[in-house]
């Protein structure tokens, strides 16, 4: 099962999240795509670390290339987040040309391979604001990975505020 979680920032996503796997009693995975650089990053992942704290899961850093990831079927993944995953894969060294492509066939391969994902991606897009070109392609492969992740998602949810609004399937 795919359960996709979106919202604007700060608007209650990792908890939402992280709720909805309360109650899964196999293993659990965090898959944690923000890399560290500099002091806000390090303070937004202290406090996600805080936030899991005592709810059983085992953190996997993985910034890119998330095809690669090799877990057991029976467990749960909560992938955080889509919008740090796109920009490494968009921004990285290596040659990454259709980053969209590769984001979402990895995501369709992790949920394959496990029992229950929860991903956390972000709404960048509505502000109606026009940024110079490189942000303006980011903002745009994220529409089209929440877009092409929402169409394969069994839940589709949005934070609003801290409270969660189901767009599609129902809150578990």
């Amino acid at each position: 099962m795919i359960t996709l979680v979106l919202g604007g920032s700060k608007c209650g996503k990792s908890r939402v999240a992280e709720e909805l796997l309360n109650r899964f009693n196999g293993k659990k995975f965090y898959v944690a795509t923000m890399q560290p650089y500099g002091s806000e990053a390090h303070a937004a992942i202290e406090r996600h670390r805080k936030m899991r704290s005592g709810k059983y899961f085992e953190t996997i850093e993985k910034y890119t290339d998330i095809d690669e990831l090799d877990l057991p079927y029976d467990c749960a993944v909560l992938l955080e987040c889509m919008g740090n995953l796109c920009a490494n894969e968009m921004f990285c060294d290596g040659d990454c040309s259709c980053p969209v492509n590769k984001i979402v066939s990895g995501i369709e391969m992790l949920s394959e391979s496990v029992s229950e994902l929860v991903i956390v991606s972000n709404d960048v897009g509505s502000d109606g604001i026009s940024y110079d070109e490189g942000t303006m392609k980011y903002i745009a492969a994220m529409g089209e990975i929440n877009c092409r992740i929402s169409s394969i998602s069994d839940n589709v949810i949005e934070c609003i505020y801290g409270i969660p609004v189901v767009l599609k399937g129902e809150l578990t």
